[in-house]
């Protein structure tokens, strides 16, 4: 690495660590030239970008921000954590990184965001809910209230999956 200080390309790791849960190394360095210290980070950088295919059918990079966002929205005021929507952030994204190679359809990540939803905090998921599903009738609204007083809030119905979206 060069040194940021006096430019010289001569230093040594004088500790790493894991960071974000092993998805960044963390390498404390000194450079051999002006002994100073300094921090780097390493990351995997992702060979292929993730696109969305949205409703419209118009393809958009991923953005975890967007989903953030979607998140933020839905939960309002509501007493969740940041870093508990930071981590269902994570975790989806994680999940469609696994799962699809170039392209994933947006009500795909909905139902994914739902899910997690519904299983931290009933009023952010209907919140979100409304608009990924695009309820627009207060029957709409009723008949997924009804569903979630039925049905488990950690239960995942196979065939949420492949609600169209």
């Amino acid at each position: 690495m060069i040194c940021p200080f006096c430019h010289a390309n001569d230093d040594r790791v004088i500790d790493s660590r894991s960071t974000e849960s092993g998805r960044v190394i963390r390498r404390r360095r000194q450079c051999n030239n002006c002994e100073r210290r300094f921090t780097t980070y390493e990351r995997v950088e992702q060979a292929s970008r993730l696109m969305v295919v949205k409703r419209d059918g118009s393809r958009v990079p991923f953005s975890p921000d967007n989903i953030l966002a979607g998140i933020a929205a839905a939960c309002g005021k509501r007493p969740i954590p940041e870093e508990v929507k930071r981590k269902l952030v994570e975790d989806v994204e994680e999940e469609l990184h696994h799962e699809f190679e170039r392209e994933v359809a947006s009500h795909i990540i909905g139902e994914r965001v739902m899910t997690r939803l519904r299983a931290t905090d009933h009023v952010a998921y209907i919140r979100f809910a409304t608009e990924h599903l695009q309820l627009s009738t207060l029957a709409d609204i009723q008949a997924e209230l009804d569903d979630l007083t039925t049905r488990p809030a950690g239960g995942v119905d196979q065939t949420d999956l492949f609600r169209p979206g």
